[in-house]
């Protein structure tokens, strides 16, 4: 039988991208979900792929993004948190901003699509001690927020140089994309340990060894230089994965299947050059190489499985959290 591996959309929205970037046109809320969905749902079908949706709170509000919504439930993609308002700097959050950051997504998703939400992805990678805690309060399943890579503060200073940040928005995104320690966290799932309770946290899968992502956003982003390289480099990933035993956990973004051609205000974004079709063609191909090798299903199936296996304690070690308030 093939090894298992997860597979899971953040489906972050154009406002989104905008706001990170520090566009003041993102407060009218512009949204590409009728146009994302669809596409989505074809690319998946054909493949024969469940996922899981990592859906923003403030999309499931509006109306008009609800049939894109309930179309990935219907279509029996699972349906998980990724915060209301989708700022990178959620471990700034006091803990009642964060308890109904939380709180307002879950209801505003299951209002839109009737799904109850088991699995949380903080925006940016955006993780603190308190989340975990509010995670194990509300019954959640799992998190999937912490990606293991040593590169976060050189996207985080090739974005600084890109976006339009005034000193008090670049403050907000000091801890945008992570920090060079997180080049240290474990890449296997493992439990995060909260006094005498277990959260399960599955990490976005790095590269063994060396802990340089792989996920679809880079692929494209290389394959703008060489289609051959990136896919040689994603199939290189995989077979690491293999021969290590770790079963992988892959990332899409949005724009991974939209080009300028379908959304221009977000031509400043990496890999934004290619084509929309160009880019579905690309990923239906890693995604091929994906499910040759390894048995995908999405994030909360993949969480059942794990949760009847050993898996490693690891105590948190945020800034800021302290020993005393992990074991309280």
């Amino acid at each position: 039988m093939k090894p298992w591996a997860n597979l899971s959309l953040d489906l972050d929205n154009q406002w989104s991208y905008m706001k990170t970037h520090g566009d003041p046109d993102w407060q009218s809320l512009p949204s590409y979900l009728d146009v994302l969905a669809p596409r989505a749902l074809e690319l998946l079908d054909e493949l024969g792929l469940h996922i899981t949706f990592f859906v923003v709170g403030q999309d499931a509000a509006l109306p008009g993004n609800r049939a894109a919504l309930r179309a990935l439930g219907e279509a029996g993609h699972e349906l998980a948190n990724h915060s209301f308002r989708h700022e990178p700097w959620l471990h700034l959050y006091g803990d009642a901003e964060l308890e109904a950051e939380l709180a307002r997504a879950e209801d505003a998703i299951g209002e839109a699509t009737g799904a109850t939400v088991r699995g949380f992805r903080g925006p940016g990678y955006s993780l603190s001690l308190r989340t975990l805690e509010l995670l194990l309060e509300r019954g959640y399943q799992y998190d999937a927020t912490t990606l293991p890579t040593w590169i976060g503060p050189l996207a985080r200073a090739y974005y600084f140089r890109t976006a339009q940040l005034d000193e008090e928005q670049r403050r907000e995104r000091s801890m945008l994309f992570g920090q060079l320690r997180d080049g240290f966290q474990p890449l296997r799932p493992h439990r995060w340990v909260l006094g005498d309770r277990r959260l399960l946290e599955i990490p976005v899968t790095t590269f063994p060894f060396s802990r340089v992502p792989f996920h679809v956003s880079y692929l494209l982003t290389l394959s703008a230089f060489s289609p051959a390289a990136a896919r040689a480099y994603f199939r290189a990933g995989l077979a690491l994965c293999r021969m290590t035993g770790l079963e992988p956990s892959i990332l899409l973004h949005p724009l991974d299947l939209l080009g300028a051609d379908d959304v221009s205000a977000l031509g400043f974004f990496p890999g934004m050059q290619l084509e929309g079709a160009s880019k579905r063609a690309r990923v239906r191909d890693y995604l091929s190489d994906l499910t040759r090798r390894f048995h995908v299903v999405p994030m909360g199936l993949h969480a059942e499985r794990l949760g009847a296996t050993q898996l490693r304690d690891r105590e948190p070690s945020f800034p800021g959290a302290s020993s005393a308030r992990v074991a309280a």
